[in-house]
């Protein structure tokens, strides 16, 4: 694992796992971070970075296999890190088109380069909404049937089965991991909680869908990257492991510790905030639960979450109220 190609590494959570592994001591390698820069894609997630004498940025759309192929032989890549995808599942119930391109046709080029060079091992980033819906009980594990249920997580499912499909027949080196609801500072505000703490910031309505009664488990980003890296360097060959940020909370209750975190912050009140809240039509196909049972990569890599919902919620609010007038 000298050097990497990273997918995506402009993104949220690829540029997350770029700084992170570039802190390291114990990383003496290089980072190629091959990225479209889509919408949600932004350089500035890799400020103070873009100058390491062990740092590349090229600017690549990942079907462009052959290119790819190119870079990995002239770079000496050791393992591929594919973070890149379209995540949004507003976005994907409003045209699937772009989302197979990105994540089923992106995954399958990138496999393809890996299949002539079967020397690059491959790590998948994927979702746990691969997995459908929860009731009110149980956990999401590596053994649960895939049973997506929006344009998203259909694609994400795909390009897993594309991985394992691959590894099968070509015995490539492979890994995949599942991971909850991320949230940090830099996310695109498009996802629920820097939605929710701009529109704050803002004084702009709160849209939250049906009752807010759906379940996610969160997980702070830096605990992602982490967890990545521990299965790049200490991991099995051909095996899922699934990440979870151990934080399960219905969308009013997340939204009222954000409401309270700012308030604290911002010496307000919380009750100017809970006054925007405004409850809007159910997302079509809305899944109900996401909830993961992490004990795989706790007990054989012995990773865990360390940052606690507390602590990250009151960084990430931090981040985006200095960021706000920059931001939108």
């Amino acid at each position: 694992m000298n050097n990497l190609l990273v997918t995506g590494g402009a993104g949220f959570i690829g540029s997350a796992f770029i700084r992170f592994v570039l802190r390291l001591s114990s990383f003496a390698g290089k980072i190629v971070n091959v990225d479209k820069l889509t919408y949600a894609a932004n350089e500035n997630n890799l400020n103070g970075f873009q100058n390491h004498p062990r740092y590349r940025f090229i600017q690549a759309d990942i079907n462009q296999t052959e290119f790819i192929e190119r870079i990995c032989l002239e770079q000496e890549i050791d393992a591929i890190v594919h973070f890149a995808a379209e995540t949004h599942v507003d976005r994907s119930i409003v045209s699937a088109a772009p989302f197979v391109e990105a994540n089923v046709l992106g995954t399958m080029s990138l496999l393809e380069v890996v299949r002539k060079c079967p020397y690059i091992h491959f790590h998948h980033i994927s979702t746990d909404e691969v997995y459908g819906s929860l009731g009110e009980s149980g956990y999401f594990t590596e053994h649960s049937n895939y049973r997506p249920n929006s344009p998203y997580s259909a694609t994400k499912a795909a390009s897993d089965h594309l991985v394992r499909a691959y590894a099968h027949t070509y015995n490539l080196s492979t890994t995949i991991s599942h991971c909850s609801n991320n949230y940090g500072p830099g996310q695109f505000p498009e996802k629920f909680i820097p939605v929710m703490i701009l529109n704050c910031l803002a004084q702009k309505p709160l849209p939250i869908y049906g009752r807010g009664v759906n379940v996610r488990d969160w997980l702070y980003v830096e605990d992602h990257a982490r967890a990545i890296w521990t299965i790049l360097t200490q991991g099995k060959k051909g095996q899922t492991y699934d990440i979870g940020g151990d934080t399960e909370l219905s969308n009013v209750e997340l939204l009222q510790q954000i409401i309270e975190t700012l308030a604290v912050h911002t010496g307000g009140s919380a009750q100017q905030y809970q006054k925007l809240i405004h409850f809007v039509a159910d997302r079509p196909g809305h899944d109900f639960r996401y909830a993961i049972d992490s004990s795989k990569i706790k007990k054989e890599l012995g990773w865990t979450p360390i940052w606690t919902l507390d602590r990250g919620l009151k960084k990430t609010v931090q981040w985006y109220a200095q960021a706000e007038s920059r931001m939108i």
